[in-house]
């Protein structure tokens, strides 16, 4: 395919804090299309932050940038990228900038976290996103009215968005292609030396079998029930029962791959589950003790500090991601 006579524009607004790793391999991925056909251009990008100086990622590296919030064009792909202290950055400058241009009909998405600040912006309601596994409890819990799936990356309609990381490059290489098609896309992932790119039906998560080296169907499905199960958790009997198992044999199969019985492993998804809500919402530690289907908050407190080491309220004195924001 020849190169466009006009290349297409990418704008990327790196929210304070926002993941160097997922914008690093969404730009790459535009700066090696260019490299296919010598002297022409297929894109160009500018950078912009809220107040058009550095922004800095959240591993200390300050990025230059061309400008602030500027005008932007109906043709032109807008990027949101964020990571951890993604509320910080998402200011009531910021939303209304958003807002203001994406009415011009522009595409635009969001690399990891960004997804929040386009939800706070309100221009992702009712649609599929996807976003850092790790926020996506939190998410869930703020922001309802979000369709959040549990996949690489996500395209709907004008809205893409991913989770950041290494997904980045699944989400822009799917995008060159739509661009400019597979001949591109899959030079651009052989420069990369990404030899199997993943379509959006890839789960972020590691399958459990995966993770721990397991083959067992069974073990694996008794480990997705009780993911799904955290609110009001089944008991091991329930657990055996959903996956074609006696209690015993659910018990044997646990302590021989896993190491614990499975009640204890369960307890640890759902403290798990707590931390991440701790963590990234303002939710009181009585409704996330709810949440994570304790019986009291006492008892989830004590079981949170002989896993953790720390009280629950004491976790959520600490940085969260989801403070605030809503005014910015």
């Amino acid at each position: 395919m020849t190169a466009p006579d006009k290349p297409k524009r990418y704008v990327f607004l790196l929210i304070p804090g926002f993941s160097m790793l997922g914008f690093t391999c969404a730009l790459e991925a535009l700066t090696l299309a260019n490299r296919h056909a010598s002297g022409r251009q297929y894109y160009t990008w500018r950078l912009l932050s809220a107040d058009g100086g550095p922004a800095a990622a959240w591993n200390g590296v300050t990025v230059q940038v061309d400008d602030g919030l500027c005008e932007l064009k109906r043709d032109d792909t807008l990027v949101v990228c964020a990571g951890e202290d993604v509320a910080a950055g998402s200011t009531k400058q910021v939303l209304a900038w958003l807002r203001r241009e994406t009415r011009k009909g522009l595409s635009f998405g969001s690399l990891s976290s960004g997804a929040y600040t386009l939800a706070l912006a309100g221009l992702i309601a009712g649609k599929r996103i996807s976003t850092h596994w790790e926020y996506k409890t939190a998410l869930v819990e703020a922001l309802p009215r979000v369709s959040i799936e549990d996949k690489i990356y996500s395209v709907d309609g004008r809205v893409f968005s991913c989770a950041g990381g290494a997904s980045s490059m699944d989400l822009m290489l799917h995008l060159i292609h739509e661009d400019y098609g597979s001949e591109i896309s899959d030079w651009v992932a052989e420069q990369m030396v990404y030899t199997a790119p993943r379509d959006h039906s890839h789960s972020q998560r590691i399958p459990v079998q995966d993770r721990t080296g397991v083959r067992d169907r069974k073990l694996a499905l008794a480990v997705e029930t009780m993911r799904n199960n955290a609110e009001e958790p089944l008991s091991p009997d329930e657990v055996a029962e959903a996956v074609g198992l006696s209690t015993r044999q659910l018990e044997r199969l646990f302590a021989k791959h896993l190491g614990t019985s499975p009640a204890k492993y369960y307890l640890s998804l759902r403290l798990e589950r707590a931390r991440q809500v701790l963590r990234q919402t303002e939710l009181s530690v009585a409704e996330v003790s709810v949440l994570c289907g304790f019986v009291s908050p006492s008892h989830f407190s004590r079981s949170y500090k002989a896993a953790f080491g720390v009280t629950p309220s004491k976790e959520a004195g600490g940085r969260k991601l989801l403070w605030a924001a809503k005014g910015g």
